[in-house]
């Protein structure tokens, strides 16, 4: 833990869920957070929470889509305290269908939010990295694409795209930057929110119910994989209930 003092740590999709509790712990251990989503005012109110129990935390609306507003939320970070160490790209949405039923919409969402915005991300913190010779990308992945169930085809190949990348990434490093894949399993959130498919959205709501694990398990794999000392390496973390299949 002492490694976490000091970090400075962007987050994206950062006002709910597990991007927010991420944010909590890690300042609860010491580090500067600097959080990005949609949201403003849910951003801010966990800025204030932080700050009131003595913790650094600034913010910046961004939305994953753009690769501009991933660049303003690491140069918000450095603007604000002088660097970045880690980046947690976290922002994520699932629409779940077949196939067949061609959701092409939904499709694209998940392209550009899980995909594009985790490989925006990337782009806007490499340089940055490269500048200090240092820094960590975590992507927050899923155990989606770890095991292929039907309805859930395009969103695993959105998680498992995230995961080849950052293996190819891992290959090309120097080891001056790292990467690590953090797939959560069931987890309380309001993911199921977002969910078009009504029947979809009952079934994830349900597992929720009788499965979830709470997004801490998921905040201290994060703490754990960041504070390590800098000649190591935590690749990946599969992280779900006991019980999930």
């Amino acid at each position: 833990m002492q490694n976490i003092k000091g970090k400075v740590v962007a987050i994206t999709g950062a006002s709910s869920g597990m991007g927010k509790v991420i944010a909590l712990e890690l300042a609860k251990n010491g580090a500067k957070v600097v959080l990005g989503a949609r949201r403003t005012e849910q951003l801010q109110q966990i800025v204030e929470e932080i700050k009131s129990k003595g913790g650094y935390a600034a913010c910046a609306q961004i939305d994953v889509k753009n690769k501009s507003d991933l660049v303003r939320l690491v140069n918000t970070a450095v603007e604000e305290y002088g660097k970045l160490d880690v980046i947690v790209n976290n922002a994520g949405v699932s629409q779940l269908s077949r196939i067949d039923e061609l959701d092409v919409d939904g499709w694209e969402e998940m392209i550009d939010i899980n995909l594009k915005g985790v490989l925006y991300g990337m782009a806007a913190v490499i340089p940055v990295f490269k500048q200090q010779q240092s820094g960590h990308i975590v992507n927050i992945i899923s155990t989606s694409g770890i095991k292929i169930v039907p309805m859930q085809g395009v969103y695993a190949g959105t998680k498992n795209a995230v995961r080849t990348i950052a293996e190819g990434f891992r290959q090309e490093s120097d080891g001056t930057i790292r990467i690590t894949g953090i797939s959560p399993g069931v987890v309380k959130t309001n993911f199921a929110e977002n969910i078009k498919n009504k029947e979809m959205k009952t079934i994830i709501k349900d597992n929720m119910e009788n499965l979830a694990i709470s997004p801490d398990a998921i905040a201290n794999a994060v703490i754990y994989a960041i504070s390590q000392p800098a000649d190591v390496e935590i690749g990946d973390i599969v992280i779900r209930p006991s019980k999930q299949n």
